[in-house]
């Protein structure tokens, strides 16, 4: 059958399919499947007979996103919110993981900044700290408690104070993607350079170890999702800078709502790390090395699974259902 020939026989139908897209279309899990597998069929003959056709990347495109709303939908009807984080968010995480790449290149980079321009430059930790609080972490080094900063508040409120802190610190660096990136790759900078060189005023004072036993309790995850949230911002921006194929508006919804639900999976973990700097973060100095270092290696490792190694095995998991249920139809 010659291309056109096919296309004008089934295009009413792949119209139709398409309109089942539509986020107000309500059909259910069976009638989509039904839709799935008409489409199958036809992707398996057109990648047959016109495999470097555009109508061939037409239905892979319908194949690929009747799909995920199959996928979506049964998942939905078991527990919404644990499809989100255990499916919806990798999958978003994999997808735009080259933004996550440089959210992270940009924030070490600008931590070795920081290091740097303080190992030069003695003056530099005052400007980005502050004297008030250069002076009070001196003076506590002098007592011999380098951590006393986290034992000055009670615990419930410091939690609650630094939660919302952070969370709030988060997502101005995510809402300032809509600056076309520019303020969340600034607050970016601004925060690397403030933890390297915060990180080497306690080196140069000779307690860098007890810098790490106390900020790396809560810090593993409140600077990794912090990094998240700029990664946010980043799409956030991309999606009206450059729409590719599509309209600058639709590719601004889909980046928005994409965005938001990656920044919104921090919560979690912004609150773990609040919880940890307002009641285990005071005791770094007293408890046991090896529980100290198992706390900031279990957060570290948590979070760089989720977001490092998680996205990449759930897209293989998808992928390999999607091949399977190609080769059973």
């Amino acid at each position: 059958m010659r291309e056109i020939a096919f296309i004008k026989q089934n295009k009413s139908r792949w119209l139709e399919s398409e309109q089942s897209l539509n986020l107000k279309d309500n059909r259910n899990p069976d009638e989509l499947a039904e839709i799935y597998i008409h489409l199958l069929n036809d992707l398996s003959y057109s990648q047959t007979y016109y495999p470097k056709s555009k109508t061939t990347e037409y239905l892979n495109y319908l194949v690929a996103q009747i799909y995920r709303k199959i996928y979506k939908t049964k998942r939905l009807e078991r527990n919404r919110l644990f499809a989100f984080f255990a499916s919806e968010v990798p999958a978003l995480v994999y997808m735009y993981r080259r933004q996550l790449i440089f959210a992270f290149a940009l924030f070490i980079f600008f931590v070795t900044v920081g290091a740097v321009s303080a190992a030069y430059d003695d003056r530099f930790v005052r400007l980005i700290l502050g004297n008030d609080y250069v002076n009070m972490s001196l003076e506590n080094i002098k007592k011999g408690d380098p951590m006393a900063v986290y034992k000055s508040q009670e615990q419930l409120g410091m939690f609650i104070g630094i939660t919302i802190n952070n969370i709030g610190v988060a997502a101005k660096e995510y809402i300032y993607g809509l600056t076309a990136g520019v303020f969340t790759f600034f607050m970016s900078m601004q925060n690397g350079i403030m933890l390297g060189s915060f990180q080497y005023f306690f080196y140069q004072h000779g307690v860098f170890a007890q810098s790490l036993r106390g900020i790396w309790l809560h810090g593993a995850m409140e600077i990794f999702s912090i990094v998240i949230a700029s990664m946010a911002g980043f799409i956030l921006a991309g999606s009206f800078l450059f729409p590719g194929t599509y309209s600058r508006l639709r590719s601004f919804a889909t980046g928005a709502r994409h965005s938001i639900k990656i920044f919104i999976s921090t919560v979690p973990f912004f609150i773990a790390a609040g919880f940890i700097e307002g009641f285990v973060t005071r005791l770094s100095n007293t408890m046991p090395l090896w529980l100290n270092v198992l706390i900031i290696i279990g957060t570290l490792a948590l979070i760089s699974f989720y977001y490092l190694i998680y996205p990449f095995i759930n897209y293989k998991k998808q992928n390999y259902v999607r091949i399977s249920t190609l080769q059973k139809t």
